[in-house]
Parts: structure tokens; sequence; C-alpha cells
């Protein structure tokens, strides 16, 4: 029997949403509301394959997590072998009107919107429209003539940034797998740092033209192809998409991504009057998100591939089990096999000529491919996870988090809103959601 929960989250889920026409729900979500507990916080769809004990061993943590403060809720959520195992939603979507999670809360996902600007961008070089070493001036002209930002010291012992002549053009390629020198403001020498500041880069109504013009009036923070450097590079990607597509990066990824895979609930901007209810929002004061969500909500009309999509578990599941599945779902392909070996490939292992630094976020068991961190070590005592050769990963700032495990047949997704110690919680969901799978 539907209960009057059920009931009424199923005719608030079951409608045209402001990302896109209703389309097929994913089945997942399905399941999930098909299994709401009464209180509307429990939706779990579980099998046999993983252990309960191990499991309750997550919703133990999580429900930890809330209790003491450290996030407001979660939805977390396990695939395996094409079947939910684990879909849960913890605490709530602010502790101010102290709403409950439920499989709809809209999160931001800040940089897990990488992979899926990464996606868009390999399906135009499948299309023949785009090629990896193409120079990123082909299609941007501001990028033709960069210069790096080399910090040296003058007689009198004052620092200065001293420009120098790019070796190569900028690609693609390096846009792909953050070799192109470009940077973000927090991210590199006290000169750059402050260069990318003063840019004042996100002033007026600034668009994926606008900034991508700007980024190429800065100095690299290395030689392109030398260094993996975390920063704008796929913000750039996304200029690139428009230009080669013809249309807004949302348009392109609405037609070939969001609307095939059922992503109903993703898309760029501030949510309208309808979904701001959705919304998650971190703790009252957990400041550093909540300033960042500021600066995304005051460019509601940049659509930043890097950074700016808003997006559900069950959307981003959806997208997850495409990639599980080398590219195809539901008898659609989405990647040609090649183009997804080469994002699921390390990029800048040995030979690649690319060095890393203390900047370098994926972590020693991992190289990167295109959008993804790919693991290369099967993981050794001292580092934070276990997993398998081949896991492809990514992490947000704001605090959600995926893995995809080719060899377990796995996805695991979590939402959530936190800024300082996201470290703490993505490491706990992906310590527990690999100890819940261990035979």
């Amino acid at each position: 029997m539907v209960t009057p929960i059920i009931s009424s989250l199923l005719s608030g889920v079951i409608r045209k949403v402001r990302f896109g026409p209703a389309a097929r729900l994913p089945i997942i979500f399905i399941l999930a509301v098909i299994f709401l507990a009464d209180d509307g916080l429990a939706c779990i769809a579980g099998t046999a394959e993983p252990s309960p004990v191990r499991l309750a061993r997550l919703t133990e943590a999580f429900d930890n997590e809330v209790r003491t403060g450290i996030i407001p809720g979660a939805v977390v959520l396990i695939e395996q072998h094409g079947r939910p195992v684990y879909f849960k939603c913890f605490g709530v979507r602010d502790v101010a009107t102290k709403t409950p999670m439920t499989p709809d809360t809209l999160f931001a996902l800040h940089s897990m919107t990488k992979p899926i600007t990464s996606v868009a961008a390999m399906m135009l070089i499948d299309d023949g429209k785009l090629s990896l070493d193409d120079p990123v001036a082909r299609y941007i002209p501001a990028f033709a003539s960069m210069k790096v930002g080399i910090d040296v010291v003058t007689a009198d012992g004052k620092p200065f940034l001293k420009l120098v002549p790019a070796n190569r053009p900028v690609t693609i390629r390096d846009l792909l797998r953050h070799t192109s020198g470009i940077t973000y403001e927090y991210i590199g020498s006290d000169l750059i740092t402050s260069a990318y500041t003063d840019a004042k880069l996100f002033a007026g109504n600034v668009d994926n033209k606008l900034f991508a013009e700007r980024i190429a009036g800065l100095p690299l923070s290395s030689q392109p192809g030398t260094v993996w450097r975390y920063g704008h590079s796929t913000d750039v990607l996304g200029r690139v998409i428009e230009v080669v597509s013809g249309k807004s990066l949302f348009a392109f990824e609405r037609e070939r991504i969001f609307v095939p895979l059922g992503m109903t609930n993703t898309g760029y901007g501030g949510p309208t009057d309808a979904d701001r209810a959705r919304m998650a929002k971190p703790m009252p004061d957990d400041t550093e998100l909540r300033a960042s969500e500021q600066a995304r909500l005051s460019h509601p009309q940049w659509q930043s591939g890097g950074g700016g999509l808003v997006s559900t578990a069950a959307d981003y599941a959806r997208f997850s089990e495409m990639i599980l599945h080398r590219g195809e779902l539901d008898g659609k392909r989405y990647l040609s096999p090649t183009s997804y070996a080469q994002m699921t490939t390390d990029q800048i292992g040995p030979g690649s000529g690319v060095a890393r630094d203390d900047d370098y976020f994926p972590g020693a068991a991992f190289g990167f491919g295109f959008g993804f961190a790919v693991r290369v070590d099967t993981g050794k005592a001292e580092l934070p996870e276990q997993g398998a050769v081949g896991d492809l990963e990514w992490d947000s700032g704001s605090g959600p988090s995926f893995v995809v495990d080719p060899g377990r047949d796995m996805i695991a997704v979590m939402m959530v809103q936190v800024g300082a110690k996201r470290g703490q919680v993505q490491h706990t969901f992906k310590k527990l959601v690999y100890e819940a799978l261990e035979k």
C-alpha cells in the first residue's frame, strides 16, 4: 500500500522539472520512492550481495555525522550488477527549515560537473568535429599567444612574475587532462594566484565566452603539457564545446546526455522558486561552502563546465552507469570504444612527460584520464581507501563524490553539501562502501 508520504513524493517527482521535459525516470529513483519509509528519511532497496552488517556501518556513520553536526544530511546510493543495493537518505536538506532529505533533493555538484563536460567534449571528437591535438586557439583565438608566468627576484630582492612565451599551444588534450597550465585562483605561487585574483574573472554578467577570453589574458602557471595543475581548464573546454556545437553548453549536454539518460533534474544556474525548496544547503557555520555557493548563484547565466551543474543522486547514478558500461546504456551508445578507453586510461603516467606537485588532488594511488581519476595502484596500508586498478573516481569541493568500479560491476554516489569537512565525509563514504563489498 502506498502511504500518503509516498503518494505525495510521487506526485512531486513525476512531473515536468525546470531542467528539461518530463522523461522516463531512472528505475533506481522509482525504487527509492517505493521503498520510502513512513518517516520520510530512509530510502533503502537491498539485495543479498553486500554484507548487511557492513552496510549497517555505513548507515551508522552517516547517522553520526548528521547527529554531530558535521553535515545537515546526505543521500548515499550504491548500485551493483545493475540493481540498487543501498539507497538511503540522511538528515535534512536545510537545518533552518528541517525539511527531511529525500531522493529528489538537488545538490550543487561543483567539480563533479567536470566528468560530464569531459564526456560532452569526447562526443564531439567522436563526431569528427574536434581533435585531441587541436590547439584551443582554433576555437578561442585569444589563446593564440599564451605566456607562462615564472617567479623571479630582482637584483634588489623584489619578486615579480616574468612572462615568457609558451613552448607550444594549449591543446584540447591539455584541457581534458589538466595539463594546460591554467590554474585556479588558490593554486600556484603567490604571484600567479594574485594575477588570477586581480583579474576579477567573475566581474559583471560573465558567460563562457567572456570567461574564456579573460582566462586567455592571464599567464599560465606552467608550460603546457608539463604539470598536472587543477584549474579552470574544464571551464574553457565548456566554451570550446559551445563554439564547435553552435549551442550553449547546457543545450548540447541536454540533447546528448541529460535527456537520453533521463537526467531530468540536472542543469545549470540557480533554481527557480519551484525548485529552491529542493536544494540542499550546507550547515550554517560552513562559511567556506556558503561563500562558494553565493559566488555560484551570483552568476546564474554562467554555465560553468568545471563546476556549475545542479543534480540529484539518481541522475548522477544514470551518468555513472553509462560510464560503468563503457559508454553505453540501455542500448544507446554515448561514447565510442576508443574515446571511452582514452577517458579511462591514465594519461599522465610514466612516459607522458607530466609532473605532479603538492597540489596533485587525485592522490598517490591514482593517475588521471580525461575527466576522471584512474586508480593505478590496488591500494596500500597508508592510503585512505582500498580499491582496484581501473576504478574511476572524482570528488567535489562541495562534498559530492562518486566511484565507478568495473571489477565489482558497481557504482557508488554520495550527495552532500559540506565544505571544510568534505575530506572526512568523502573518506568515510568510500572506505565503508568498499568494506561493505568485501567478500
